[in-house]
């Protein structure tokens, strides 16, 4: 009986499949919030002479929720960018978990940090 040990190669090509699974799960959402869109509102002309302001639904993840159940386009584009935004802390995440897995705890440290710098950024709102 062989026993396969765990291999960096191993790991990359997970993140590397994480990533390419994430940018087109967003590339799909965006899509397909596109097309719901321009199924509700292609016909309308828009209005360029006022400023209207951002919609309710994208002040808070609880609007966007409600939007994509309710059918709104804009709101499942806007999901379909969230996911985009959220496909590399994923990827990061991943990360860590193979550090752990190869016993390499400095690099598992600067990822803990990298994450923890990125949760920070979110929860301020200061993006750098």
């Amino acid at each position: 009986m062989t026993n396969k040990k765990f291999r960096d190669t191993d790991m990359q090509s997970i993140i590397g499949w994480i990533l390419r699974a994430g940018v087109l799960i967003s590339m799909s959402v965006v899509f397909i919030g596109g097309v719901v869109y321009l199924y509700r509102h292609g016909q309308s002309h828009a209005d360029y002479s006022k400023f209207n302001g951002v919609p309710d639904f994208v002040h808070n993840t609880s609007g966007i929720f409600n939007g994509i159940i309710t059918g709104r386009g804009r709101a499942i584009i806007q999901a379909g960018i969230i996911l985009l935004i959220a496909t590399p802390i994923i990827r990061v995440v991943f990360s860590a978990i193979g550090f752990v897995l190869e016993k390499d705890y400095l690099y598992l440290g600067i990822t803990i940090l990298v994450l923890i710098i990125i949760l920070a950024s979110m929860l301020s709102g200061h993006a750098g």
